[in-house]
């Protein structure tokens, strides 16, 4: 078992990962305030699986415990879903010390954060995430929101977990395009932060695409480390956390233009990552083998690198709704090496234009 703190003074909190971590969940419920009445939400995928056994787990530890269930999927990432939540909650009397814990990946975690951030205006939140994605990104590091129609994320708040308890165990029926999707944003702690962690990947492949032990438990507190290092010193994204949108402003665009249901969050971040190390590589900030490095290792990962079904025009237009666009400019994240990036708002319209073209499947 490993911990790695997230340092955010009276807010911080630990990440724990390991095998079968039952009993270290038990043991921080006996040790937290919190009221008996508690609310354990899932999805359609991870429910069947393992809702019972989470269940049964807080319940041993004293909790009283509901759970809620909602559709897999991004569109379940809404204000709709959200109001139900709410609706369960009053239902079952949850007061302001009353857990919300989320069991799944990166839709289950943002919607019942967003949920425990708003409920009461605060409840305890405890990220309990099962796929590889959820576990490296968005269960760490308090940001947690809902779509809307016209930009993904754009309604949410930062509230940070209690705790996230990472358990390796409830990865073991992940699909393989689960364990590529996130690895896609693995990779990308590495192009932004350090380059001995992107070479550990390159020279790690077969085993981390495996998740044999080790190779998985390094990997995932590595990246874990990271982010809670970059979240440590700036937990609002006033400057530093900027880095950790690498391949995001393009990969948001592509979702959104497919629907949020061609491809998962990893892999258009993958098609981002590239498309950012284009426009990276067109302003002379890197040369073309670096860019190359960057495509031959999400290439090895099974991650795309094309998309299909959008259009430049479209996907431009998009980006100006991105939360990460201030006064009309478009604040890019783009490489300066492998493991150095930089924040720039200048990239000229047909820089941009022509990276998204290279990026699109004819």
């Amino acid at each position: 078992m490993r911990k790695v703190k997230v340092d955010l003074g009276e807010k911080s909190y630990h990440i724990v990962i390991g095998s079968g971590l039952g009993e270290e969940l038990q043991r921080f419920i006996a040790a937290a305030d919190f009221s008996r009445k508690a609310l354990l939400v899932t999805d359609s995928n991870v429910g069947p699986l393992y809702g019972q056994q989470i269940k049964s787990l807080l319940q041993e530890a004293g909790l009283c415990v509901e759970l809620a269930e909602i559709p897999a999927g991004e569109r379940s990432k809404c204000l709709a879903v959200a109001e139900s939540l709410y609706t369960k909650a009053i239902e079952l009397g949850l007061d302001r010390r009353s857990p919300i814990f989320a069991l799944g990946g990166g839709v289950v975690g943002d919607l019942t954060g967003f949920v425990a951030a708003t409920y009461m205006r605060g409840v305890p939140f405890i990220q309990l995430p099962t796929s590889l994605l959820a576990q490296v990104d968005s269960s760490v590091g308090g940001k947690v929101a809902v779509n809307h129609a016209l930009g993904k994320n754009l309604i949410g708040s930062f509230y940070q977990p209690k705790a996230v308890f990472m358990d390796l165990s409830l990865m073991r029926t992940l699909p393989k395009r689960e364990i590529a999707t996130g690895m896609g944003e693995i990779i990308k702690y590495g192009v932004i932060y350090d380059p001995d962690f992107f070479s550990f990947l390159e020279q790690n492949r077969q085993a981390v695409l495996n998740l044999e032990p080790d190779a998985a438990t390094h990997m995932i507190a590595r990246s874990c480390e990271i982010k809670a290092d970059v979240v440590s010193q700036d937990e609002q994204e006033a400057g530093l956390r900027r880095i950790l949108n690498f391949g995001h402003t393009m990969a948001h665009a592509i979702e959104r233009e497919t629907g949020y249901v061609r491809y998962n969050h990893g892999e258009a971040v993958a098609i981002g990552m590239i498309g950012a190390a284009d426009i990276s590589c067109r302003m002379g900030l890197i040369s073309e083998s670096v860019k190359q490095r960057l495509i031959d290792l999400v290439e090895r990962m099974h991650l795309p690198l094309l998309a299909d079904g959008c259009d430049v025009d479209a996907m431009y237009h998009d980006i100006f709704h991105d939360k990460k666009t201030v006064g009309g400019k478009v604040n890019w994240v783009l490489m300066t090496g492998i493991g150095s990036v930089i924040c720039r708002d200048d990239v000229p319209e047909d820089v941009v234009r022509q990276a998204m073209a290279a990026r699109i499947s004819r």
